[in-house]
C-alpha cells in the first residue's frame, strides 16, 4: 500500500486542506480545531478505534463521540477519508440544505456519526451513557468463553467541554462507576471565540480528572503521532477511564492565523488558504484528495472488515450454544418489546382517598423492569420520592455483582439527562432517570437534544405542581408542564389517577422518541372505573371521561393530572344546577395530536364551551380550547404551606372551576 509514514502525512494534510476548503466555500464554520486534531482524529480511525466503515452500525463496534462538534469537519474528513459513505461531493456541500454534512454533527442524518453533539459538554455526557451501556449489556448476555460485547468509546473533547459543568458531572460519575472502557483525548488548545483561555479558566484539569479516579495521560505535541498512539494504548491496557490531555495549535499550520481565536469560529478567508497550502506544500486545488489515500482508505476496510468478521464468528457461536440468549440480544439491539410485556400490569382498585400518581408509578415500573430486561436508571438522589428504584436488580456500582440496572446518579440532573442520551444512542437499554418535575430545568439541554435525535429515553417527574406543598416556590414547578410541551417530539404525560399511570406507563413505553411521566406527590383518588371511562382510553391522549344528560355537553371541563378530580366535582355541581356537563381527561398532548381530526372534534367539539383545569400555567391550551376558554391555572409562583392550603388559596378548586363554567354559559 505504500509507506505507511507517508499515507498518514498524505491523510492529515487532507484533512486540513478538506477542513479549509468546506469552511470557506460555506462562509461559515470552525476550521481551526479539525486542522489542529487531524493528526489524533487520524490516529483515532486508522489505528486505535476498532470500526468497520462498511457497517456503520455493527453492535460491537468501538463508539466516537466528537464532544467538541463545531469542529464537524474532522468527523466528515475521517469518515470520507475511512471509507463511510460520505462523498466528496457531500463535503463540498458542507452546511448546505439537505446535505449529510451539517454544521454540527447529526446522528439520525450521518452514517458514522455517533451521537448529535454541539452544545459543548454533552458529548462527554453522552459517552458515561455509551460506556454504562456497554457495562450493562456484556453483564447481561456475555458468557464464559463467548463474550459478545466488549468495545470503548473514544471521545475528543475541547477546552470548551471543560469548562461546561456538565462535564464535571460526568467526569464525576465515570471515575466512581471506574468505567475503564471510557477514553477521552482532551484537546488543549487553549484558544476560545474569545481569545486566550487565560481570560476565564486556570485550573489543573489533569489534576482534576485525577482526583475523579481516572488514568490520566498527557501528550505535549498533537503532532506526534507515535505518541498519541501509545497514549492511546495505555488508556486501553487501564481499568479507569482515561483522559490524556493533547497540546495542538489550533489553526496549525495556518501561517497568519494559528494559535489565534480568529482560527476558531470563521473561515480563514482566501488568501490565508492558498498560503497555508503552500505551506504544506499542498495543491492549491479544492477539496483535492490525493488517489494514493485510497489505499489508506481500504486498510481501514480491511481491519474492521475483519474485526466484524471476527465477531460475528464469536456471535454465531454464541446463537449454537444460547439460543434463547441470543434471541433476546437480538431483541435487545432492535428495540423490539417481547411478547406479553404489558399484560397483567397492575390494576389499582377504586378509592377516594387514592394514592399518588409516584406511587403509583413505582408498582408499575417495578412490574414493568420484570420484563423488560434492557429497562435501566435511576433517580438523582431521589429514588424513594420519585418510586424509581428497580427492586431486587443491581446497581452498576463498579464492585456491584449481577446485572447492572439501577443508577445512583447523585444531585447530577444534566449527566443524567446527557448520559441517558448516550444509552439510548448506544442501543439495546431503555433508559429511565427520575427526579423532581422543578429539576428538569437542570437536564432541559439533553432533553431537547433528545428530542432531536428522536430518542427513546424516558423520564420520571415527581412533585409536578404546587401540591408539593411546604416546600415552597423553589420546588413548585408551575410553568414546567408549557415548558416541556414546547419541546417537539417530546411527550409527556400526567396521568389522572393509579389505572391512569399504567396506561401512561405503556404509552411512553411505545412511544418514539423521549416520553415524559408528570407524577403527584400528594394522593389523588384512584377513580372509579365502572362509573367512568376505562383508562385504556388514556392512551389516546384524551379522552371523554364522564358524560351527563342527553343531546350533547353544554360545556366541557378539560383537566389533566390531580386536577380531574377536581373537575369530577365541579361537573356534579354544575349537574344539579341541570347543566349537562362532560369532564375530559387529557393526560397527553402528543397522543391526542396523533388521533385524527374526527376522533379530536368527538372530544372537544369546537363550538361548545371549556373550561381548562391545570396546576400550572396556561401557555399552550389556547391550541386545544381557543381563546374564549374558561381556565383556572396557576399564573404565578407557588408559596409554602400544606398543599391542600395552596390550592385553595390559588384557587385550584371545584367551585372556581363551577364559577368559569357559569360565567362562560351566562
Amino acid at each position: 500500500m505504500g509507506n505507511p509514514g507517508q499515507l498518514d502525512e498524505l491523510a492529515i494534510k487532507t484533512i486540513r486542506g478538506l477542513s479549509m476548503d468546506a469552511v470557506q466555500a460555506a462562509s461559515s464554520g470552525h476550521p481551526g480545531t479539525p486542522m489542529a486534531l487531524a493528526p489524533l482524529g487520524w490516529v483515532l480511525f486508522s489505528e486505535l478505534r476498532r470500526h468497520d466503515p462498511a457497517n456503520p452500525d455493527w453492535p460491537d463496534r468501538d463508539r466516537f463521540v466528537l464532544s467538541c462538534g463545531h469542529a464537524s469537519m474532522l468527523q466528515y474528513a475521517l469518515l470520507h477519508l475511512s471509507g463511510y459513505p460520505l462523498s466528496l461531493d457531500d463535503i463540498r456541500h458542507f452546511r448546505q440544505w439537505g446535505s449529510l454534512t451539517p454544521g454540527h454533527p447529526e446522528s439520525h442524518l450521518t452514517p458514522g456519526v455517533e451521537a448529535t453533539t454541539g452544545p459543548l459538554g454533552q458529548g462527554i455526557g453522552n459517552a458515561v451513557g455509551m460506556a454504562m451501556a456497554e457495562r450493562h449489556l456484556a453483564a447481561r448476555f456475555n458468557k464464559p468463553g463467548h463474550e459478545i460485547i466488549d468495545h470503548r468509546t473514544w471521545v475528543i473533547a475541547s477546552d470548551g467541554d471543560m469548562m461546561e459543568g456538565v462535564s464535571s458531572e460526568a467526569a464525576s460519575l465515570a471515575g466512581h462507576l471506574r468505567l475503564g472502557k471510557l477514553i477521552i483525548f482532551w484537546d488543549d488548545n487553549r484558544i476560545t471565540i474569545d481569545g486566550s483561555t487565560d481570560l476565564s479558566f486556570s485550573e489543573d484539569v489533569l489534576k482534576r480528572f485525577a482526583s475523579y479516579g481516572w488514568h490520566t495521560e498527557s501528550v505535549e505535541d498533537g503532532e506526534d503521532l507515535g505518541a498519541l498512539t501509545r497514549a492511546g494504548e495505555v488508556a486501553v491496557a487501564d481499568d479507569r477511564p482515561s483522559f490524556i490531555r493533547v497540546r495542538t495549535i489550533i489553526g496549525h499550520p495556518s501561517p497568519n492565523k494559528s494559535n489565534t481565536s480568529a482560527a476558531h469560529g470563521a473561515p480563514l478567508g482566501e488568501d490565508e488558504v492558498i498560503a497555508t497550502k503552500q505551506l504544506m506544500e499542498w495543491p492549491t486545488d479544492l477539496f483535492f484528495v490525493p488517489d494514493a489515500l485510497a489505499a489508506a482508505a481500504e486498510a481501514i476496510r480491511e481491519r474492521g472488515a475483519k474485526s466484524r468478521s471476527d465477531w460475528q464468528g464469536r456471535l454465531d457461536a454464541y446463537r449454537s450454544e444460547f439460543p434463547e440468549e441470543a434471541k433476546a440480544f437480538d431483541e435487545a439491539l432492535a428495540g423490539d418489546l417481547p411478547p406479553a410485556w404489558d399484560q397483567d400490569l397492575p390494576v389499582f382498585e377504586a378509592d377516594p382517598k387514592g394514592l399518588a400518581t409516584r406511587k403509583a408509578s413505582g408498582e408499575v415500573l417495578n412490574v414493568l423492569a420484570s420484563r423488560l430486561g434492557g429497562l435501566v436508571g435511576g433517580s438523582a438522589d431521589l429514588a424513594g420520592s420519585n418510586n424509581s428504584h428497580l427492586k431486587t436488580h443491581a446497581s452498576f456500582l463498579a464492585d456491584a455483582e449481577g446485572v447492572p440496572r439501577n443508577v445512583d446518579w447523585g444531585i447530577r440532573e444534566h449527566v443524567m439527562g446527557s448520559a441517558l442520551n448516550g444509552m439510548a444512542l448506544h442501543g439495546g437499554v431503555i433508559p429511565f432517570g427520575a427526579t423532581f418535575l422543578i429539576f428538569s430545568d437542570y437536564m432541559r439541554p439533553a432533553i431537547r437534544l433528545a428530542a432531536v435525535m428522536g430518542l427513546h429515553t424516558r423520564y420520571i417527574f415527581t412533585h409536578d405542581s404546587i401540591g408539593l406543598g411546604e416546600d415552597g416556590p423553589t420546588h413548585q414547578p408551575v410553568e414546567h408542564l408549557a415548558a416541556l410541551r414546547a419541546i417537539p417530539g417530546l411527550a409527556v404525560l400526567r396521568p389522572a389517577d393509579a389505572n391512569e399511570v399504567r396506561e401512561c406507563w405503556t404509552a411512553a413505553i411505545e412511544w418514539d422518541g423521549p416520553a415524559a411521566l408528570a407524577l403527584t406527590r400528594q394522593g389523588v383518588p384512584t377513580l372509579d372505573r365502572n362509573a367512568l371511562a376505562s383508562a385504556e382510553k388514556a392512551k389516546r391522549g384524551a379522552y371523554i371521561l364522564r358524560e351527563a344528560g342527553g343531546g350533547g355537553p353544554d360545556v366541557i371541563l378539560v383537566a389533566t393530572g390531580s386536577e380531574v378530580s377536581i373537575a369530577l366535582q365541579a361537573a356534579e355541581a354544575l349537574e344539579a344546577e341541570g347543566a349537562s356537563v362532560r369532564v375530559v381527561s387529557m393526560p397527553c398532548w402528543e397522543l391526542f395530536a396523533q388521533e385524527d381530526e374526527d376522533y379530536q372534534r368527538e372530544v372537544l367539539p369546537k363550538k361548545t364551551p371549556k373550561v381548562v383545569v391545570e396546576a400550572g400555567i396556561r401557555q399552550g391550551w389556547d391550541r386545544w380550547v381557543g381563546n374564549d376558554a374558561g381556565f383556572v391555572t396557576v399564573e404565578k409562583f407557588g408559596a409554602s404551606a400544606p398543599y391542600e392550603v395552596l390550592y385553595e388559596k390559588y384557587g385550584i378548586t371545584a367551585e372556581n372551576v363551577v364559577a368559569e363554567a357559569q360565567r362562560l354559559l351566562s
